[in-house]
């Protein structure tokens, strides 16, 4: 650009070049509603996740570094997802109210132009996918720190639901109230997951302060705008959307603090060269059978990235195994490990086959 252009004049170049980009986005659109309408004809799923790696990867390479790679994967996530929902719009459920973690981490994989439904549980969610009230639905599985979620491993006991996808979010815990000054605070309420992952900074700095266990982070944001007694420990979303105040940022015991969330919905997408298997198995009675279903596993060369057990409810020291496997149940390692299964267990369910997480996501997108 000629150096002696003025700063009206750089400004009205850059006018030009932002009306050029919302035609282009208004084109992308209206071509991306035309594509939902030809799938339909043809039955196809609305969701191709190889063709949006595809996207992402010829659009880093032609970049070249000379726009920053995550600020460019950020803004044509949102493009690309919002586009995606133009073919038919998503309902979103989750475990709410507004600004939970679970909703942080839906409005990560979803973008800002989806509809978020907020429920009162975990089960709940579960539910209105199942009845397709919701289109997707998502929901915590497991922390780095405190393990597995319980309620939603023992919710997929109950539903019929697939897993469609994963998002990784880290977790970064506010100590928030009405005023923002610790003094003020009489009470620390949350989800036992943030209590549990605070509990030694709360010890150490409130140790007189009792907590109060609530279903939700945005709950007890919720009570923290309504009572000037009551502290919550809570998302950054959570500070905006309740008008309350950081009283200390985080307060969490251990560093790199994530939790992963699953996407859940009515099927799973297909391949997308870089994906996991879930499924859940109950064991023969008889012993070596858990070692029968690892040498199954072992054989076909699959890689097990998970396994966890839940007991069945109203069936005394009986249980279910939970296994994530790296793979796509188009993969033939896995097709073929998930027959040996069906054989080798008392039970057997395919929970779904979705890419990894951050596959199609950036940690910052």
């Amino acid at each position: 650009m000629d150096k002696k252009l003025s700063i009206p004049e750089v400004r009205n170049r850059i006018d030009e070049i932002d009306d050029k980009i919302l035609d282009l986005l208004k084109e992308r659109i209206t071509c991306a509603k035309t594509i939902g309408k030809l799938k339909d004809q043809t039955s196809r799923a609305k969701w191709d996740p190889l063709r949006e790696k595809e996207i992402y990867d010829r659009l880093l390479k032609t970049n070249n570094g000379i726009f920053p790679d995550k600020a460019l994967h950020s803004i044509f996530h949102e493009i690309i997802t919002t586009c995606r929902l133009s073919q038919k719009k998503a309902v979103v459920a989750y475990l709410g109210p507004e600004a939970t973690f679970t909703h942080l981490a839906g409005v990560k994989y979803f973008g800002q132009s989806a509809d978020y439904k907020a429920l009162e549980s975990i089960d709940e969610v579960f539910h209105e996918v199942e009845k397709g009230r919701v289109r997707y639905g998502i929901v915590p599985v497991e922390n780095s720190i405190e393990g597995a979620v319980f309620s939603t491993l023992d919710s997929f006991m109950k539903y019929n639901v697939k897993i469609c996808g994963e998002v990784h979010l880290p977790i970064s815990h506010n100590l928030v109230c009405k005023s923002g000054n610790i003094e003020d605070i009489q009470t620390v309420a949350s989800h036992s997951q943030p209590l549990a992952q605070c509990r030694e900074w709360l010890k150490k700095n409130l140790p007189s302060i009792p907590t109060l266990q609530v279903f939700s982070t945005g709950g007890a944001a919720q009570m923290a705008a309504n009572n000037p007694n009551i502290g919550a420990i809570a998302s950054s979303l959570a500070i905006k959307t309740y008008d309350i105040q950081v009283v200390v940022k985080g307060i969490e015991d251990y560093k790199g603090n994530t939790t992963r969330f699953l996407i859940l919905g009515g099927k799973s997408p297909s391949t997308s060269t870089n994906d996991k298997t879930s499924v859940l198995i109950g064991l023969m009675d008889r012993p070596g059978a858990l070692k029968d279903v690892l040498t199954v596993l072992s054989e076909k060369e699959i890689n097990l990235a998970k396994i966890e057990s839940r007991p069945i409810k109203g069936k005394q020291w009986k249980y279910l195994f939970f296994l994530d496997m790296l793979g796509h149940v188009e993969d033939k390692n896995i097709a073929e490990g998930i027959r040996s299964l069906k054989e080798t267990c008392s039970y057997f369910e395919w929970l779904g086959s979705y890419p990894l997480a951050n596959t199609l996501l950036t940690a910052d997108s």
